[in-house]
């Protein structure tokens, strides 16, 4: 993680250098990404970059730790339109806030995106722990919604849970790069069409791991 005295500069010049590591990390990935470059961009000393970071890891872990910041401001006010919705009405509410985070913040999170996803690297050992993180985040949605009677419950939760992961990580990454060929990439997440195909996404996800009618009728 990053070292204490980075923790300790003054909010510009924090965000100078996380700025200049996103930029970095969305052009050119994790193992083609310059320190150097950072450096010079953020313009700091390579003796600082040291003072901040211990390697090129723990800058990126810096830079996750920012949009988990920011996401936290943003989701701050925002709040599902109903306290009665099923667990997959708020995993859509969720996802659809989500995109629109991701679409205010686009250099961040396309960063973050090309090195977990597009390279792979979360499902490695290297950032194992935000792997984790969002694992018992779904763990714990999909138990609620089998016990609501919401998921088919001889699903194996392991396989419901990666389809669930899978499937997120796809829709992020299908918007952010469609979302980038836009002028205006907010109006574009908002609009109509855009939300439709959103919510076509997500239905061929919940349909699959949602109880059948013939189900309910097999349990009674």
């Amino acid at each position: 993680m990053p070292k204490q005295t980075f923790l300790n500069l003054p909010e510009e010049k924090r965000n100078a250098i996380i700025n200049a590591a996103a930029d970095e990390f969305a052009e050119y990935g994790f193992e083609a990404a310059s320190i150097n470059r950072i450096v010079a961009n953020s313009k700091i000393s390579k003796g600082s970059f040291y003072q901040y970071f211990e390697d090129k890891a723990d800058v990126f872990r810096g830079l996750i730790d920012a949009v988990a910041q920011e996401k936290a401001i943003f989701f701050k006010d925002r709040h599902p339109p109903s306290q009665g919705q099923s667990v997959f009405g708020y995993f859509r509410w969720l996802t659809k806030i989500g995109i629109e985070f991701n679409s205010a913040y686009p250099s961040m999170v396309q960063a973050t995106s090309r090195v977990l996803f597009v390279e792979g690297l979360y499902y490695g050992k290297l950032f194992a722990e935000y792997h984790e993180r969002t694992r018992d985040a779904l763990t714990a949605m999909i138990k609620q919604a089998m016990e609501l009677g919401e998921v088919d419950p001889s699903i194996d939760m392991e396989l419901a849970v990666m389809i669930m992961e899978i499937w997120t990580n796809a829709i992020t990454t299908y918007i952010l790069n469609e979302g980038m060929k836009q002028k205006d990439i907010m109006k574009w997440v908002r609009s109509a069409k855009t939300q439709e195909r959103i919510d076509k996404l997500l239905y061929v996800m919940e349909y699959g791991l949602r109880k059948t009618e013939s189900q309910f009728v097999s349990d009674l």
